[in-house]
């Protein structure tokens, strides 16, 4: 399968997604999509790969094949539904009988897509799934004289834009959606970075410092408090 750009019509927030997938054209072509939309993504070929990744990281959404070379996403789609997990699930597969459907919806699906398929049709699935309502998921975030508008990827000190780069937005974005939370730097690695990446703890606090030269007023305290030996948090001077 040829690999196909696709085009995004509406926005979504920035996203972790797991790809369950051993067609690797396929896999490779939605998940361009995806990257180009500053969302993270990690693939998997096999059940084994995939069991491994979601024992230690979480993510925003869950694109699973059903037949692969060592077993069954449905499989993986029960153990993970049986653990707690929440993220909404698309299954792909070519069983196509009601009673497939009834199986992969039974074991907490939130979507089926019978292959062969349109990729804009999976397109327009997977950006509904990601969708969350405004008064939930803010598009605009605003802490301080910062502004951030999350589905432009625009940032604001004030009323000058300045331009971040995506890490940093993506960085700056988590911790303001979660403010006066603190985060580890491992915490952040694993919501931020992706999970096989090489990043470090350094990494963190590189990023960390090139936002705030962004984003601070000189003589004034920075939103993005450094809570020593504990993490990071965006926070106002007097937050407890």
């Amino acid at each position: 399968m040829a690999v196909v750009k696709l085009q995004w019509t509406s926005s979504v927030i920035m996203a972790k997604i797991l790809i369950l997938e051993d067609d690797f054209d396929l896999a490779q072509s939605v998940a361009e999509s995806f990257v180009s939309k500053h969302h993270i993504v990690e693939q998997s070929n096999t059940v084994a790969s995939a069991r491994d990744r979601l024992a230690v990281s979480d993510y925003d959404l869950l694109v699973l094949d059903w037949n692969l070379p060592d077993g069954e996403g449905i499989d993986v789609l029960r153990v993970y539904r049986q653990k707690g997990g929440l993220a909404p699930v698309l299954m792909l597969t070519a069983k196509a009988q009601i009673v497939d459907k009834e199986e992969g919806f039974g074991a907490g699906a939130d979507d089926y897509l019978t292959k062969p398929f349109s990729l804009r049709e999976l397109e327009m699935r997977i950006e509904a799934l990601l969708r969350r309502p405004r008064d939930i998921v803010p598009q605009l975030l605003k802490f301080g004289n910062i502004t951030l508008v999350a589905d432009t990827f625009r940032a604001f000190k004030g009323a000058e834009e300045i331009r971040l780069l995506p890490k940093e937005f993506a960085l700056l974005e988590f911790l303001m959606r979660h403010a006066n939370q603190i985060f580890s730097t491992d915490q952040l690695l694993e919501r931020v970075w992706k999970s096989e990446s090489e990043a470090t703890e350094d990494a963190v606090v590189t990023a960390v410092k090139r936002v705030r030269r962004k984003i601070d007023e000189p003589g004034s305290p920075s939103i993005i408090q450094n809570v020593r030996g504990v993490g990071y948090r965006v926070a106002l001077e007097d937050s407890n």
